[in-house]
């Protein structure tokens, strides 16, 4: 089952619980008038999304389908959304087409380089490279600029089935959760680099009010701080791996 909720005007968020792996998987539609969603999903997840995308918009108008980073449950269904909607556009990094995205997809992705926009009518999406950041030299986020929300992939992923939107600090289950992932297989997850805390200051400028987020709760509030402290976070559990 998929559960929907507008965490902002025009924002909704589609997430799928996975009880095995304790976790949620998230996806954003904007509806606009050019519809952008954000994270195509793992390909097994498709029906559920394409469902769910059925109740807000006609699936064939989608305009954008848009990541972070190319990993599955990121881009994995992002033929299926290419072949349904004649219009739709891989919207990545410039990186992420060159070095795998085109090879991948059947239409060639739209490559975003700093500072570049997409706009989906009433909304603007500034582009920002954020190499490493979740993960991947692919990888980068969009920070709409009318309505402050930040798409932050990866950042601050906490387990559990929980409630869509929060104002609560997100740091201590994000710190659970990297905890939780700091040995294993999945140790490692998030990098921490020399430019970790740089890249996090620059979102922490961009005064985010709404931080979608794909695994976890998202956050409505001044998140200038929490992007602050993640830094932290990453350092005390992936530092130096």
């Amino acid at each position: 089952m998929t559960h929907i909720h507008e965490i902002a005007p025009d924002l909704f968020r589609l997430s799928v619980y996975v009880p095995a792996y304790d976790l949620q998987f998230n996806h954003f539609l904007v509806r606009d008038e050019e519809p952008l969603l954000f994270h195509a999903g793992f390909r097994g997840m498709f029906p559920l999304l394409r469902e769910a995308v059925g109740k807000l918009i006609d699936p064939a108008t989608l305009r954008y389908v848009s990541w972070s980073h190319f990993e599955s449950d990121e881009v994995g269904a992002l033929n299926d959304w290419l072949q349904l909607a004649p219009r739709a556009e891989p919207v990545c990094t410039l990186v992420g087409k060159l070095v795998s995205v085109d090879d991948f997809a059947i239409r060639p992705a739209r490559g975003m380089t700093p500072g570049d926009v997409l706009a989906t009518g009433k909304y603007r999406y500034r582009f920002h490279a954020t190499p490493h950041l979740p993960h991947g030299w692919d990888a980068g986020v969009l920070f709409e600029e009318t309505r402050r929300t930040l798409f932050c992939s990866d950042l601050f992923h906490h387990f559990g089935d929980v409630a869509p939107v929060t104002s609560s600090d997100l740091i201590g289950p994000t710190r659970d959760a990297m905890q939780r992932m700091q040995s294993g297989p999945l140790a490692g997850y998030i990098p921490y680099t020399g430019q970790t805390g740089e890249v996090l200051e620059s979102l922490a400028e961009l005064h985010p009010e709404t931080l979608a987020v794909m695994h976890g709760s998202s956050y409505v509030g001044t998140a200038d701080q929490l992007l602050g402290d993640l830094a932290g976070v990453i350092r005390e559990h992936f530092g130096g791996r």
